[in-house]
């Protein structure tokens, strides 16, 4: 099995970007591209792992979480060796709060993006639960105004 993807593959990976719930008619339609051979090339790319699941994109304002952020948060000095670091993330993603969290590179160690119900409990998970965990030096905290979910 080629690991080497052409056209075709890329023009389905695109229609199931767009709505993962499409039918292989509908990419078919789509793309102009056989029934079979969209069948066919999506379980090809989910055998290669390319494809490694299907997920739902929830509308958290909908869900009660009307206030997202961005949080950019450093690790202290003597919790960056690796395992306390990737415990540390761990612990993180865990919070209900937390819908994403990633190690990054640069002057900030952690990005983790949050959804709250108002800006009074985002305050309280930062101070309660963030900045009280062993292991966090600082944050900063970034509102998100708007934008768009590209996943």
């Amino acid at each position: 099995m080629s690991n080497a993807l052409d056209k075709k593959d890329l023009e389905v990976l695109e229609a199931l970007k767009s709505n993962a719930k499409w039918t292989t008619q509908q990419i078919s339609k789509k793309t102009l591209i056989p029934v079979t051979t969209v069948h066919n090339r999506i379980k090809k790319m989910e055998a290669m792992g390319i494809i490694k699941g299907y997920t739902a994109i929830l509308d958290h304002k909908k869900l009660g979480k009307t206030v997202s952020a961005f949080i950019l948060a450093n690790i202290k000095a003597e919790h960056k060796a690796g395992e306390r670091s990737s415990a540390l993330l761990e612990d993180i993603n865990k919070l209900k709060e937390v819908e994403e969290v990633f190690a990054v590179t640069g002057s900030t160690d952690m990005i983790l993006k949050v959804g709250v119900e108002d800006t009074d409990k985002l305050n309280e998970f930062i101070l309660n639960n963030l900045r009280n965990m062993e292991g966090i030096s600082n944050t900063q905290t970034l509102v998100i105004l708007s934008g768009k979910h590209t996943i």
